[in-house]
């Protein structure tokens, strides 16, 4: 069955529902933001690259931050495992190609470089003006912490961080899934609740970089949390 769902004709056609799902709710939500203001300076700025975050179960709402990061070359932080291939696929559909990446195991030298080979590549791509979306806790959790990578890649660019909470209702939230995966019901509401710009300094080690992981995580849930009154309302 996992050969099956791997082969590149079944994750094509995953790939197609998920891209087709997502610019329906782009299309149909009526989506409001909060705080946008405060990452108009970097999508205004050719030169100006960014590290975008929010949770992993929001990847089904996640076009509602499309029309900002359209603005600018925009790329997605995404895992090489069977389901980042489908994710990746759509959303290259709608114009945010992957940058693929993911943390190694003790002992496996060769994930271990590609990961660090795809780490210089996205620090590089938000040093020379990029935007990089990253969904932090992804792709096994825990849900909602954010994991150290995105953080690098923000210290070692001297780029910006933003953090992005979005929420929808009506929605499908499956509780049964590691990160209560979120689907917004068509012609609904929807938020954007934006936390920015955040900085991670040149000199931070890692008790400082754990102790960003602990305040941000915090702060984006937050934001998220704040999204989700929203569109209860």
């Amino acid at each position: 069955m996992k050969a099956f769902l791997r082969s590149d004709g079944v994750q094509a056609v995953l790939g197609w529902l998920l891209g087709t799902y997502l610019r329906l709710v782009l299309r149909t939500v009526r989506w409001r933001h909060e705080n946008l203001v405060c990452v108009e300076p970097v999508l205004a700025d050719d030169t100006a690259g960014a590290v975008a975050l929010f949770w992993h179960g929001r990847i089904p709402l996640c076009l509602a931050t499309a029309p900002q990061w359209w603005r600018k070359r925009t790329r997605c932080l995404i895992s090489p495992s069977a389901d980042g291939e489908f994710i990746a696929r759509a959303l290259a559909m709608s114009g945010f190609p992957a940058i693929r990446v993911s943390s190694a195991k003790p002992g496996d030298t060769a994930k271990a470089r590609q990961a660090v080979a795809a780490i210089r590549d996205a620090t590089q791509w938000v040093k020379g003006g990029g935007a990089l979306v990253v969904t932090p806790d992804g792709p096994r959790g825990p849900n909602e912490v954010i994991a150290a990578g995105s953080l690098q890649i923000a210290r070692r660019s001297g780029q910006p961080v933003f953090l992005m909470g979005i929420a929808a209702a009506p929605a499908w939230r499956l509780e049964n899934t590691w990160d209560k995966v979120m689907f917004a019901v068509p012609f609904g509401r929807g938020a954007v609740v934006w936390d920015g710009p955040l900085h991670v300094p040149a000199d931070a080690d890692e008790t400082a970089i754990a102790g960003l992981i602990q305040d941000w995580s915090a702060r984006l849930s937050a934001a998220t949390r704040r999204a989700e009154a929203l569109v209860s309302r």
